[in-house]
This record gives C-alpha cells, structure tokens and sequence, in this order.
C-alpha cells in the first residue's frame, strides 16, 4: 500500500487556518494539494521525488503553491479534464496533462481519480489503497460549505454516498484531522443536509420568499459574520428542491409546490 504523509500548511483563508497537503508514494511521489509554500512541506518534498502534483479541486485555499512545487519538482501538473481553463486561472500554470473518473495515476501502487463535485463543480477524491484523500467533501467536526452558485447539493449529497458506498478505511481531508470512522462521519454530514433541506422547506411553504427571509426562517443559530454563507447555503438548497419540483425558484424568489 502507498505510503501517505499529511502535512498541515498555513492558509489564513482555509477552514481552521489550515489546509492538508499530502504526499502519496515515495518513487516517484504524487503532491496533492499544495496550497502554499512552507517549510515543512519543503522539508517533505526533498525526502522523496515528487513527479507528479494534482489538486481536489481549484480553491485558493488549496492550489497556492502548485507552480512553485511543479517547477521545483519539476513534476507533471494533472487536473480534471474540461476544467483546464479553471484550473489555470486559479493555480496560475497550465495543466500538463488531465484526468477522468477511474483514471490511475502513474504512482507506484496506483492511485485512482473519483469524480465527487459538489463542495466545487471540478472536485475529485483519490483512492489510495483502503484510503480516500477526500479534499473538501468531509470533515471530521463541523459541517462542509456547499453554496451557490458553485455548490451543488444534487452532486454533493451523491459524492457522499458514493464515498459511504465505497466504505474506506479512512478519510484524508483537505482540512482538520484524519477521519477514521468514514461511514459515522458521512452519515453525519448526509443527516445535516437532510435536516437543513427541511427547515427551508419549511420557511417557504411558511410563506418566506427572498433568500434573506428564508436564511431568517431556516436558521436559529446567530448568523453574525456567516449570513453571506448562509445565504448561499440556501440558494444550493432552493436550486436542489427546485430541481426536484418541491419549490418553483427563479433564483430571486421562492414559492411553496
């Protein structure tokens, strides 16, 4: 089985201020996630030959240092095939070469691409061996931002059963500890999407129809300096429900079906 270091880098703008970067094999060495230039991750780069660098997905908080590790590695840079100009724009290098659900990436012992958009439209997981590097679709405490207009609930929700489907030994996330209970955590997070669905079903069919009046409605918890992410919270949602025929949503309004 492929070796895994997991090396926490310094991201002011990531969750907890921190995102995991990993280090998957020892010859040649796959760099997920770089989201930044530092020390320890230096450190660990040059106990191994690093050929190729890949991302979960575009987010700032996890593309920052990809140029500088792909051109001191001089490694392949791989990204989800139709999202190279995505990906370019965030990460400010080209694409090497690109990926698809199922591919094996050239790491001793085999490292496998997993289609799981959702938390981004270009998100991907990697199955390495038992384990599943999961970017930004878990976390071991807490809940995963899904917001419009990138988050899609529809994909989401399905990228998490996939992954309990599966049933990993672990979770390697983009950010927090390692989950080592999978199926206990994504049954978590599956049940809080479950339990949000509801409470802004319930605003709209109680007559709120603005995302502002829904967020007030769907939301018990003081919002103070999250209401910007609430509300996109609940745009995802109104998009899901509208997609099913539960709500009519023309992206500014909501009405109850």
């Amino acid at each position: 089985m492929n070796a895994i270091e997991r090396v926490a880098v310094a991201v002011p703008s990531a969750p907890g201020g921190t995102t995991n970067a990993y280090l998957v094999g020892d010859d040649p060495a796959l760099l997920v996630d770089p989201a930044a230039r530092s020390d320890a991750l230096d450190a660990a780069v040059a106990e191994r030959p690093v050929d190729h660098v890949a991302v979960t997905h575009a987010h700032p908080d996890h593309v920052g240092g990809v140029a500088a590790y792909a051109d001191a590695c001089d490694a392949t840079v791989w990204c989800r095939a139709g999202r190279a100009a995505r990906f370019e724009r965030a990460a400010g290098v080209a694409p090497d070469e690109t990926f698809r659900e199922g591919a094996v990436l050239p790491v001793a012992g085999g490292v496998t691409v997993l289609d799981t958009p959702g938390h981004a439209p270009d998100h991907v997981a990697f199955a390495v061996g038992d384990d599943v590097l999961s970017g930004d679709l878990a976390v071991a405490e807490g809940s995963v931002a899904v917001a419009a207009p990138e988050g899609d609930l529809r994909g989401y929700l399905t990228a998490l059963r996939r992954l309990y489907a599966r049933d990993p030994a672990r979770l390697l996330p983009g950010h927090g500890p390692v989950i080592d209970a999978p199926r206990e955590v994504l049954e978590r997070l599956l049940a809080h999407r479950t339990d949000r669905e509801a409470s802004v079903l319930r605003a709209v069919r109680d007559g709120a129809r603005t995302v502002d009046e829904v967020v007030d409605g769907a939301y018990e918890k003081d919002l103070t300096g999250v209401r910007e992410l609430a509300a996109g919270t609940v745009r995802a949602h109104l998009a899901k429900l509208a997609v099913e025929g539960r709500v009519d949503w023309d992206g500014e309004r909501a009405t109850p079906r």
